[in-house]
């Protein structure tokens, strides 16, 4: 009878009911960042986008975590005349690039995480691969991240790019369009994320 009642224990907690180990870590969203840049050919802009919302699941090695990013908080730092920095904001949130009017938030949903080998110099942990949705449109990435959880609170970070016309934003994309010159803008658009989160309340 005791071996029986062990053996339902273990298969209760690594097992069906293996989700009653996970712990889920809600987002500080007030200091977490989503950081952005957008090259052309004749220089660099370069901003942040708030993360709405978002939590991450933890149950044993196995991850999970859903994002809602706020397209409507999108800002420029580099610009420094408020007209000019004005109209750059107000065209990314266009027809042209991410529609914001019709999709006012994206969104990220871990879809596998893997162990990473990190390089020499290099601070990555994990591969993380996921569904990222702009624009109501929907494609898989994966890159490399640093996630540390520490008790009470959970620390991320990562770099990635995404190729922006995989999302249809094609304005003045090489990839679409002909003899842009000094016109052209770049395919990719470059993230940095630091993300901080704190265990939720049972």
């Amino acid at each position: 009878m005791k071996k029986y009642f062990a053996v339902l224990l273990v298969f209760a907690l690594t097992g069906l009911g293996g989700s009653l180990l996970a712990q889920t870590y809600t987002v500080d969203v007030e200091n977490s960042k989503l950081a952005w840049e957008g090259e052309k050919v004749t220089g660099k802009h370069h901003g942040i986008i708030n993360i709405q919302s978002g939590q991450l699941s933890r149950d044993g090695e196995s991850l999970s975590g859903e994002f809602t990013i706020d397209m409507n908080s999108i800002v420029d730092f580099d610009l420094e005349d408020p007209q000019w920095n004005q109209k750059l904001v107000g065209h990314l949130k266009s027809d042209d690039f991410f529609s914001v009017d019709k999709h006012p938030v994206s969104t990220f949903k871990i879809t596998n995480v893997a162990e990473y080998e990190a390089k020499e110099g290099e601070k990555a942990t994990h591969t993380i691969t996921g569904d990222l949705t702009i624009k109501g449109i929907t494609h898989q990435i994966s890159f490399p991240a640093y996630v540390n959880f520490n008790g009470e609170t959970v620390v991320a970070e990562a770099n990635f790019a995404i190729d922006r016309t995989k999302w249809d934003i094609r304005f003045r994309s090489g990839s679409f369009f002909e003899n842009l010159g000094d016109k052209l803008i770049y395919d990719d658009i470059k993230f940095e994320l630091n993300l901080t989160g704190a265990k939720a309340e049972s």
